[in-house]
């Protein structure tokens, strides 16, 4: 599918995820990429003529045709684009943990040199989600979620199993994103269209369209080396390739300016390959080997298990046909046509030896036992599997399986049963799926046995008491001959996970109260309400008096650092201007062959280098200070946002951020208690 069409040998190491192809003069392709010790190199084959004189760049001594880039800190983001119009012409971006580059590599100078302070945000991107001809922000972090900003405001949100390390816009509102364990696959909106997972860590993913039907198919490099293009509707792989080390990025440019654009794979080595897409006319007569081979390797594996599952069949109706019964069991090897499976899900307080946690009961419908059990699911288990197999004293026809679901999420458990006899050497396999309700961890307690929480959620919905009753039937573990029938009634649970309280009141006039100390639960359980009854708008009166103590104090942490953040720069600043001054009065010194006032001189500087040194320390922690505080800070407008539901959740988010610009913190609190700054 996809035709070499150059490979180049560079001799500088390229750092993971940060490459770029960009028109830096506004007409020839140029690469940059991030290496070592803080500097970027800019590849240029087409104008070999060029020479800077300003010190952030310099020739490569290694090549003629590479500048590089003097950054001084490790560089942690890298890209291009046009950032004025204006200019006809790319700009080149380089992040590093604290600051932010904006060069124009023609003029050879910088167009902006700031400071930046910011969440851990690990991806980004820009789709058109909502397919309204204008593009959302795409936003991947660290605690596994990808959300959807529209200007400043989170339109949607989707839960991964783990850091989400990538994201590219395909074609409309498909995406494809992967995980920092191996994970790959593609959305389109807020449903999955498909994941693979691999060993190996996906480096960089990049949308394609490889062989020319108008259509982006999901193009990934990998630690291993291994280029792989996929579909984007079913993650078939359609092309391979392999570099000797791992892949470093994936991007795509007309390099050789024959007005052609080719997918280009550099390796962390410094190999870079380009690639042609396959025309129609060249797929005659150059047929891809490697594909054809692939091909007939895995029709030989499926005919070779074919095979095999055609001789079990057979050796079991030789065996039942000829073979008297076991006299261990009673049976012969095949079990009853008729063996039905039966799974079922409770709590299990626990024990001193085993902590509380949802329980899956798997049996069988006879005498027949149960052999090995393996359970796939998203971020319950290491690796997202797990295999019950116990051992050969303790078989029976039923078996409990432990589940601890680390968050409030709603997991489809497909199981895999091995079913037969104590003598079989082969078993009957049988498959399903279970849901495990999202709020699994909570288990029905008396209203009289716990305090009530003092934290609360008030709104009002237009819901039957039976409907609200189904929803608590589909979202938590209920005893089976729990039954609601009048209202008002009331609901508590007790979390399997911290022993935290939580209750659900409901009224005659359709109020709920939902008590509870935990504000992410809070948020939870209404998104999942506000599903459940398909409600758009829910406005609702919040109190967290705790939590929201706690907040106040992160508030004042925020001011404190910023504070010491503007005195240590202030510092800074006035210690360099005496650096220069001591450095201009030591070489005077030496000129004039004072050599005493130049020691003199060079030693002040000494302890003066130290002094910033050590006030660097101090600025690099206070800052490490300031960015956990303004996370907590985004984190709790987040939260107060998640308690409600459409336009209020909006117009809290807004308001609240309002609110902290301009430091006003007793409207904060009361943006997120009752939704809104007015009184």
């Amino acid at each position: 599918m996809l035709l070499p069409v150059f490979t180049l040998k560079l001799r500088h190491k390229i750092s993971p995820r940060m490459v770029a192809v960009g028109r830096y003069d506004g007409t020839h392709p140029c690469l940059a990429a991030a290496t070592q010790a803080g500097k970027v190199f800019i590849h240029n084959p087409h104008t070999r003529s060029q020479h800077f004189s300003a010190s952030r760049v310099f020739q490569s001594p290694l090549e003629s045709d590479v500048s590089l880039l003097n950054i001084n800190q490790a560089v942690s983001c890298l890209t291009a684009g046009v950032l004025n119009p204006e200019l006809g012409y790319d700009a080149l971006l380089v992040g590093t943990q604290t600051n932010l580059l904006a060069y124009d590599v023609y003029n050879n100078s910088d167009l902006f040199y700031r400071e930046v302070t910011g969440d851990n945000v690990h991806s980004l991107a820009l789709c058109d989600f909502d397919g309204d001809g204008k593009k959302e922000l795409l936003v991947g972090s660290e605690d596994f979620d990808i959300r959807v900003f529209k200007e400043d405001e989170i339109v949607a949100e989707m839960t991964e199993t783990e850091i989400i390390t990538s994201l590219c816009p395909m074609y409309g509102s498909r995406f494809g994103y992967a995980l920092s364990n191996g994970t790959v696959g593609v959305y389109d909106k807020t449903a999955r269209y498909w994941r693979i997972k691999s060993k190996n860590h996906a480096m960089s993913i990049h949308a394609f369209d490889l062989n020319s039907d108008g259509v982006c198919e999901l193009i990934t490099g990998w630690s291993n080396g291994k280029v792989d293009a996929r579909s984007d509707r079913t993650g078939e792989v359609i092309f391979k390739d392999n570099f000797s080390s791992a892949v470093a990025g994936v991007v795509e440019g007309d390099y050789r300016m024959d007005g052609h654009i080719q997918l280009i794979c550099c390796s962390v080595d410094g190999e870079i390959r380009g690639y042609l897409p396959d025309t129609a006319e060249m797929r005659g007569n150059l047929m891809d080997t490697s594909v054809e081979q692939d091909l007939i390797r895995e029709l030989s594996q499926k005919k070779q298990n074919l095979l095999l599952e055609l001789r079990n069949y057979e050796d079991n109706a030789k065996a039942e046909l000829s073979s008297p019964l076991n006299e261990a069991d009673g049976h012969r090897g095949i079990i009853p046509a008729n063996t039905k499976l039966h799974t079922a899900l409770s709590v299990n307080l626990g024990s001193e030896a085993q902590a509380a946690h949802a329980e899956l009961c798997i049996s069988t419908s006879n005498d027949t036992i149960i052999r090995a059990v393996l359970i796939f699911a998203e971020g319950i288990f290491l690796g997202e599997s797990h295999v019950v197999h116990p051992s050969i004293h303790n078989l029976s026809s039923s078996i409990r399986i432990p589940i601890t679901p680390p968050k409030d999420v709603p997991v489809d458990l497909h199981l895999k049963t091995f079913v037969g006899y104590r003598s079989s050497t082969q078993f009957h396999v049988f498959e399903l799926t279970r849901q495990l309700p999202r709020f699994s961890m909570y288990v029905l307690t008396s209203p009289d046995s716990a305090s009530e929480p003092l934290s609360y959620v008030n709104f009002i919905i237009t819901e039957r008491a039976q409907r609200v009753f189904m929803w608590l039937n589909q979202n938590f573990l209920l005893p089976e001959d729990t039954n609601i029938q009048n209202v008002p009634f009331q609901v508590c649970f007790t979390s399997l996970r911290n022993g935290g309280q939580l209750c659900i009141k409901i009224k005659l006039s359709g109020e709920i109260t939902i008590n509870t100390d935990d504000i992410d639960l809070a948020g939870d359980i209404i998104q999942s309400m506000a599903s459940f009854f398909a409600i758009e708008d829910l406005q609702v009166e919040a109190d967290f008096p705790v939590y929201f103590e706690e907040l106040r104090k992160v508030l004042v942490k925020v001011d404190e650092y910023h504070s010491v953040h503007q005195k240590l720069s202030a510092d800074m600043a006035d210690n360099s201007n005496l650096i220069r001054s001591l450095l201009v009065r030591a070489e005077d010194a030496r000129l004039m062959r004072d050599m005493r006032t130049m020691k003199n001189r060079y030693m002040e500087l000494y302890d003066l280098n130290k002094d910033l040194l050590n006030g660097y320390k101090i600025r690099s922690n206070n800052h490490t200070e300031l960015l956990g505080s303004l996370k907590a800070v985004n984190q709790a407008i987040q939260r107060a946002g998640r308690l409600r539901v459409g336009k209020p959740k909006n117009q809290v988010i807004t308001a609240c951020r309002d609110a902290i610009r301009s430091n006003n913190i007793n409207t904060l609190f009361r943006i997120m208690r009752v939704g809104t700054a007015s009184s």
